[in-house]
């Protein structure tokens, strides 16, 4: 279990160097030749023959659009894989079926299991298929990333002077910047997703989903607080936004474009996953 851990390590330094910065010079190039790789493997294989059971022609179900040549860069981040490496299309009906089948149609589950039998083995019968899945299933460490981020905003907040309970509108001298979307739901902290709150709301809301309406009544505090950031950090902002709500949509007048999908987000949580709503 110690390998593992040491592995589970890893994987939180790459991950939060990927989330919030950019990959370490020491294995730009290594990266970059593997990611190449990935790319090649997953559009000229998988992408490329789905659906030949009721199709014959290549790309039936999985479109790939490709952005050009591939340049390497000493800023390796999210965005720079989302420009660099293109993007593709499915049908909605399928993508309807994802939503919901999500992990069992795309093997995310089977993998984890044979990872978890191959881990067994390798370890001599020493673990138990249990272990290594619970391990496995940890979350990358963000304790970092989340301090980082609340520090900054709270600067943010203290420079522009008042600062506002996003969900009551009431002024408020202590606070808490919490998730809008639950973390342990989303796994999510960006700048957008993280807003001050008064404490008594924060401890009511906690790990709910807060309503389509509930959203709706906050659109006017919310959008002022993403565009607090955006006019301090206007380039890390605006890549964190394009990446988790934004995609392909452009990014002139991304406010509306973003709460919507916003909207979307917590209309999936709740009615398609199934999580507790929560409204004010």
């Amino acid at each position: 279990m110690q390998k593992i851990g040491c592995y589970l390590q890893r994987i939180s330094a790459f991950y939060n160097e990927i989330r919030n910065k950019d990959i370490s010079i020491e294995i730009n190039q290594s990266f970059f030749v593997l990611v190449k790789k990935l790319k090649e493997t997953i559009t000229n294989m998988p992408m490329r023959y789905i659906g030949g059971s009721i199709s014959l022609n290549h790309y039936s179900i999985y479109k790939y659009y490709p952005s050009g040549k591939i340049q390497n860069s000493l800023k390796q981040n999210l965005s720079w894989l989302i420009k660099g490496f293109g993007y593709f299309s499915i049908p909605r009906e399928y993508f309807e079926a994802f939503k919901v089948l999500g992990s069992f149609i795309n093997g995310t589950d089977s993998i984890i299991f044979k990872w978890a039998e191959f881990s067994v083995t390798a370890s001599g019968k020493k673990l138990s298929p249990e272990k290594v899945i619970n391990e496995i299933l940890k979350n990358p460490v963000t304790e970092r990333e989340i301090k980082n981020s609340k520090e900054l905003y709270k600067n943010l907040l203290k420079e522009n002077g008042q600062v506002f309970c996003v969900w009551t509108g009431n002024h408020i001298n202590t606070y808490d910047i919490h998730h809008l979307i639950p973390f342990s739901i989303f796994k999510n902290n960006d700048m957008w997703n993280l807003l001050p709150s008064q404490s008594s709301i924060n401890n009511r809301k906690r790990d709910k989903i807060p309503t389509i309406q509930t959203l709706k009544n906050a659109e006017e505090l919310i959008i002022y607080y993403w565009e607090l950031i955006y006019n301090k950090q206007k380039d890390y902002f605006l890549d964190q936004v394009q990446v988790s709500l934004l995609g392909n949509l452009p990014k002139d007048k991304w406010q509306k474009s973003a709460f919507s999908q916003l909207i979307n987000t917590s209309k999936y949580l709740i009615e398609i996953r199934g999580y507790e709503p929560w409204k004010l």
